[in-house]
């Protein structure tokens, strides 16, 4: 099957989307599964718990926006 460039724009334009949804179903599967799930706020690693409790891990630095829109893969 070939898309045409229309389509194809805007099967990217939905994936930001996509990948939220992906990440929050997956976070709320894993609580209610009895594991706990690693998060990162405002610099820091949280554990959060099945049970709502929260933990503090460690600091990080926070994220680099990345301007760049295009990179090369290098070949191994």
């Amino acid at each position: 099957m070939v898309l045409s460039d229309k389509a194809v724009d805007y099967l990217e334009q939905q994936i930001p989307e996509l990948v939220s949804i992906a990440t929050r179903q997956a976070y709320w599967q894993t609580l209610a599964s009895g594991d706990s799930v690693l998060v990162a706020e405002n610099g820091q690693i949280i554990e959060v718990k099945p049970d709502g409790s929260r933990t503090y891990v460690k600091t990080v630095d926070k994220p680099k926006a990345v301007t760049q829109k295009h990179f090369r893969i290098p070949k191994a």
